[in-house]
């Protein structure tokens, strides 16, 4: 497993889904949003295809573990509430494109349904469709699964993985769960405790393809990796060490 020493150097490829592993508090939610353009860096540069991040733009999403629907508005309006300010599409382009994205996360049918009429991993998929209809090419994700019950984070976990691939997004997830990023993620980034550094950058999709399905986590390779990963997680140095 290749162990990338410090200084902090991290670039990630257009189209490829990575996940951020490590100790609470080392800062993997923190580097997510310096990427979005929420928070500043105190050193160092952030750069989208050459250019310095600024501020947060219709290019990168985010999806928060919180379920981020405005409740007044049907599905369909949430996901086109993502497309407000964009000039350069007709009313009928974007309904045309809200309707693509519901039905590709799912919820082609429920466009008329209000958000408190549906369950909770439906609502993440309304914030994960908004966010794509809005034109993003990278996809910050925090969490957003942590909240839901294990059968149904496994099927959005499987659903997500099928999206990404489809539309060949850029993907930014931080997770604490080691079996749900060696599942998604085509590389796991392990972050070491605060002052975060890069312990290890795995390649996953070398060693288990790129087609992601339930019966994986049972495969030798997976549990192989999720053990190696476990143990550089648990001996970790401590906080100043």
């Amino acid at each position: 497993m290749p162990v990338v020493e410090a200084p902090f150097n991290l670039t990630i490829p257009r189209g490829q889904f990575v996940a951020f592993l490590g100790p609470s508090g080392c800062g993997k939610t923190t580097l997510m949003r310096m990427v979005g353009g929420l928070d500043t860096p105190s050193g160092g540069l952030i750069l989208l295809e050459g250019a310095s991040v600024g501020g947060p733009d219709r290019r990168r999403g985010m999806v928060f573990q919180s379920y981020s629907s405005f409740p007044w508005l049907t599905v369909e309006q949430n996901v086109l509430f993502g497309m407000k300010y964009r000039k350069d599409m007709l009313p009928a382009e974007k309904r045309e494109r809200a309707v693509h994205y519901l039905k590709l996360v799912g919820l082609g049918a429920f466009g008329k349904s209000y958000p408190a009429r549906i369950s909770g991993g439906m609502r993440q998929r309304v914030a994960i469709a908004r966010t794509l209809a809005a034109g993003s090419e990278v996809l910050l994700m925090d969490e957003p699964f942590g909240a839901l019950d294990a059968q149904l984070r496994e099927e959005l976990q499987v659903e997500l993985r099928r999206i990404q691939m489809e539309d060949a997004k850029t993907v930014i997830f931080v997770t604490h769960d080691v079996e749900e990023a060696v599942f998604l993620a085509d590389r796991v980034i392990v972050f070491s405790p605060r002052p975060a550094s890069i312990r290890a950058d795995i390649d996953i999709t070398a060693r288990l393809g790129a087609a992601r399905d339930l019966e994986l986590r049972d495969s030798a390779e997976f549990f192989r990796i999720r053990t190696e990963i476990l143990h550089m997680l648990r001996h970790a140095p401590a906080m100043g060490g």
